[in-house]
């Protein structure tokens, strides 16, 4: 009763605190003609609509987050299978710095929008995830799309289900009109990386979007990889992906072979909140992934990428308009077998001790041109090194070996220190700069 009373007479307060501001600024002003009251009207109702604009917006981010706190609290009280599908609910403190992954919670936040087909890639994850507890999913659905909306909801408490609330366009320069699907997709990766780290309050999350499907052995390679992170701060991000994963471009008797690689590839990636912490306050307004690969964020920081990806993309349709996607990405090579990485030693990806072993066998390797790999000679050289001198006959040497040919702040795809590792007519190839390599060129862009 006492509590009740409390709150009327706060509400009392409040009504009154804000009607006697509303007076005094109408006192305050100079006599007016008719015409300034008019104007005056005006402005206040404006200044209402904005206010009640505003208003409906933060009811819906409360709806949401009350909607999980619920889930979240039955969550303690049942025993039944399907409770231990839904998120955990996180101390509302700040969380302490990640030091140990034993137990560590990593939730898979899946980026969605108006694909219906977000089933294929919501039915491998929850088929392949070992623990329902350590691999929450959370599909942040941004467009409002319904049919796609259903099929998330289809899924019950299997899954968390997060809504954009800002669903208005954009303003963008005359010249980026065409590009107005990017800003968006850059507005949404903001609000649902800001929900995972900030509301939900997880240390660090998977991000994959509604056209990936994952490899068995997906959850697996994160979390051996996982400690990789913690502990070597040379390393920004653990990527599932391989931009030069075409099939015969692999190696796939070699599917437990990992890379370090200056090139940010997303496409299923792993990242810790300390590093939500340092990108969230300088985000960009579109173009996310390529802005992730400059210098400025990059800082000389590497990823973890796999010989053969654990992710692929059926989603040719997409702001992109399928770009890439019929020259390479539809090629990319699933891998189709379990990699038990949990048991494998990975220290050989620490950034002292890889340098140690991966740059003098790649200078060790006898150099060929590029028309003896063409014309498949020199057979008797099983692992051969084709080096480049500069950007065009990068490209050049790319183009006429079908790797992917892009350069991003003067760093190639797949590449670590220059070098880019992949298979060709049998055999591994290094294309590689000069062993006096002293660094990326970002006018190679």
């Amino acid at each position: 009763m006492l509590k009740k009373s409390s709150l009327v007479l706060w509400g009392a307060a409040l009504f009154i605190a804000w009607h006697g501001l509303l007076l005094l600024f109408l006192w305050s002003r100079p006599p007016s003609p008719a015409a300034d009251g008019s104007r005056l009207t005006a402005e206040v109702i404006r200044l209402a609509q904005d206010a009640e604009t505003e208003l409906e917006r933060q009811k819906e981010l409360l709806r949401q987050i009350h909607h999980y706190s619920q889930l979240w609290g039955r969550r303690r009280v049942q025993i039944t299978p399907k409770s231990s599908q839904i998120p955990p609910k996180l101390s509302p403190s700040p969380p302490p710095p990640l030091t140990d992954s034993a137990d560590a919670v990593l939730p898979v936040l899946v980026l969605a929008c108006d694909r219906s087909t977000v089933r294929r890639c919501l039915d491998k994850l929850l088929r392949y995830r070992p623990s329902a507890q350590r691999f929450p999913v959370i599909v942040s659905q941004d467009c409002g799309h319904a049919e796609t909306a259903a099929v998330i909801a289809s899924y019950g408490n299997a899954v968390a289900h997060i809504r954009q609330p800002d669903l208005s366009d954009i303003p963008v320069p005359a010249e980026h009109r065409k590009f107005q699907g990017y800003y968006k997709i850059a507005r949404h990766y903001r609000w649902a990386l800001g929900q995972v780290f900030r509301t939900f309050r997880y240390r660090a999350a998977i991000v994959v979007e509604d056209d990936l499907e994952i490899a068995p052995d997906f959850f697996e390679y994160f979390q051996a990889a996982f400690p990789l992170l913690l502990a070597d701060r040379s390393l920004w991000c653990i990527s599932a992906w391989n931009d030069n994963g075409k099939e015969q471009m692999v190696d796939v008797g070699q599917a437990d072979l990992l890379y370090r690689t200056d090139f940010f590839p997303g496409l299923g990636w792993l990242l810790l909140a300390e590093l939500w912490d340092e990108l969230e306050p300088k985000w960009p307004r579109a173009f996310w992934d390529d802005w992730m690969r400059q210098p400025e964020q990059r800082r000389d920081r590497s990823c973890i990428r796999p010989e053969v990806s654990r992710t692929m993309t059926f989603g040719r349709k997409g702001v992109s308009h399928g770009q890439f996607f019929d020259q390479y990405l539809k090629f990319i090579k699933l891998n189709d077998r379990f990699v038990p990485f949990t048991q494998l030693d990975l220290s050989y990806l620490k950034k002292e001790e890889y340098e140690r072993s991966f740059l003098p066998k790649v200078y060790a390797a006898p150099e060929v041109k590029v028309e003896e790999l063409q014309g498949n000679r020199r057979r008797e050289l099983g692992t051969v090194r084709l080096q480049y001198s500069g950007r065009d006959s990068f490209k050049a040497f790319a183009k006429a070996l079908g790797l992917m040919d892009d350069l991003k702040s003067g760093v190639p795809r797949a590449g670590y220190r220059g070098i880019v590792s992949f298979v060709y007519r049998g055999r591994r190839v290094y294309l590689a700069p000069p062993s006096d390599w002293t660094g990326y060129d970002p006018s190679w862009s």
